[in-house]
């Protein structure tokens, strides 16, 4: 944290290491190529439909798809086509990760950033925020209320960039939020996986919070498109280097984070750009490292208070670009987890998770303190942007269960050692749907006797019977070890994993 000899502007000028960005540069240029991109979704307009149906079969087979690939994709208007793309997707994601829907919270620790952005409620010129960094004992009555009313297992801690939440900081609210137990109905509330949005560290930075346990390290490159970057960030800004935040993945792999978290701000630019761009980040990390994206999140820019640029965006991407966006980044990394936030309304999350969609975000408080202060009404003040859908977990559960999801809050593979390489190859292989099928049910079991009201109890238990009877039909072996797991938690037992 920053000491009382440290200015802000002092701390800035520490945190670039530009040895950590040439020594993945290629003859100094980065892998996001702005002409190349804008020409291979110029030259695959209009592609025949045979030419689509070789890359539906690709992606099935769980392959990366390339760049001329995907830009067919995003040119596809055909309405057979785009329902044989809509119906590829969700072969996929059953392919790779059943029909489990994992389920998270976003916590804000604190709005202090010493950047720019000019889309960002947040950005250091907005006097309107109402400044605020928890305390760690107001951390602690969050992850009661998450943990212990609510019933998440899973968050994405969220920090701004700053000297006051630096990374030492964050270490140590990790050790806080993974330090709180609560007690429940029958056993104990805690959160198992936090997964953290934070600024790009440096790769001694980045071994501090491997040792802590952090989760996927999330960090959007906001816009891939170079000119609108440099526009929107301004110059002299920490964020306004797009090539420290572009190679922070890399950095964070090297220090030994092997699950990273990719994302764009859709309606900052072009959206097929943006497809594009998140496709060749994976691409770049895959060539690297052997490991691709762990999750992709695709957002949309939505209205933050005091914060004109976002009132009516020159790419503002409608519902019918975002649900065909959803689709092509399934099928074009058909192995990444895909992060649908409540920055959509209800209706819109309703249509877009059959598409592909693996996590969504439900009870979400994004203002700062909001869990434990039982805020009911968003303030602009306190938050980054205002979101669309504010239905409690219970009444999100309830729905998936209806339309046929389960809910996991499995964090095992992640304390198995499943991360990484390892688990990219249980996914692309369909492996890790087997694990995630078991410990789905456990967890799900786990979450209803503790928290579930009557009514989602009732359509919960419908679909933990039909998992049971798939496991006993298609994975026998499994079916008694699974059962002697499953009478324990109704039982009482806690965390029991495969």
């Amino acid at each position: 944290m920053i000491t009382n000899t440290l200015t802000i502007n002092e701390w800035i000028k520490t945190r670039i290491k530009q040895d950590e960005i040439d020594k993945y540069l290629s003859n100094g240029k980065d892998f996001i190529k702005d002409e190349e991109i804008e020409e291979k979704i110029r030259i695959n307009k209009n592609p025949d439909a045979s030419r689509i149906k070789d890359i539906l079969a690709k992606s099935l087979s769980i392959e990366t798809l390339d760049p001329d690939e995907t830009a067919a994709l995003l040119n596809v208007e055909d309405k057979d086509l785009l329902q044989q793309m809509a119906e590829t997707a969700a072969k996929v994601k059953q392919k790779v990760y059943d029909n489990r829907i994992v389920t998270f919270a976003p916590l804000y620790i604190g709005n202090y950033c010493v950047n720019s952005c000019l889309y960002c409620g947040f950005r250091k010129e907005n006097t309107f925020a109402q400044r605020k960094i928890l305390s760690f004992e107001e951390l602690k009555k969050e992850i009661k209320v998450l943990a212990g009313e609510i019933g998440h297992k899973r968050l994405i801690v969220v920090y701004g960039e700053h000297p006051k939440t630096d990374a030492k900081f964050i270490a140590e609210t990790l050790k806080v939020i993974y330090s709180v137990k609560v007690k429940t109905k029958h056993g104990i509330g805690a959160i198992r996986r936090a997964n953290v949005n934070a600024p790009p560290f440096s790769i001694e930075e980045l071994k501090l919070l491997k040792e802590v346990g952090i989760g996927t390290y999330q960090v959007f490159q906001e816009t891939y498109h170079h000119q609108t970057y440099t526009k929107l960030h301004p110059k002299g800004t920490l964020k306004g280097n797009y090539h420290w935040r572009l190679y922070c993945m890399h950095r964070a792999l090297e220090a030994g984070v092997d699950d990273v978290g990719l994302g764009a701000l859709f309606g900052l630019y072009d959206w097929k750009f943006e497809v594009m761009g998140l496709l060749y980040h994976s691409r770049e990390l895959e060539k690297r490292f052997g490991i691709g994206a762990h999750t992709i999140s695709f957002p949309r820019l939505e209205p933050a208070e005091n914060t004109p640029f976002t009132s009516n965006p020159k790419w503002k991407v409608s519902d019918e670009a975002f649900k065909k966006l959803v689709m092509v980044i399934r099928l074009s990394v058909p192995h990444t987890g895909m992060i649908l936030t409540a920055r959509e309304p209800a209706h819109i999350r309703r249509e877009v998770i059959p598409l592909g969609c693996t996590q969504i975000d439900a009870s979400t408080r994004i203002g700062i303190g909001a869990y434990s202060d039982n805020s009911e009404k968003q303030e602009g003040k306190r938050q980054q942007f205002i979101i669309g859908d504010e239905r409690s977990l219970n009444e999100v559960i309830k729905e998936l269960a209806e339309k046929g999801y389960i809910t996991s809050f499995c964090t095992a593979g992640y304390r198995c050692g499943r991360t990484g390489g390892c688990i990219m190859e249980l996914l692309k292989t369909g492996k890790e749907a087997q694990f995630c099928k078991l410990n789905a049910i456990l967890t799900f079991r786990e979450w209803l006797d503790d928290f579930a009201s009557a009514q989602t109890k009732e359509a919960g238990e419908k679909i933990i019977q039909k998992e049971i009877d798939e496991v006993k039909k298609n994975m026998p072996k499994l079916y008694e070890p699974l059962m002697k797991y499953y009478n324990r938690i109704k039982a009482g037992e806690r965390d029991l994993y495969f």
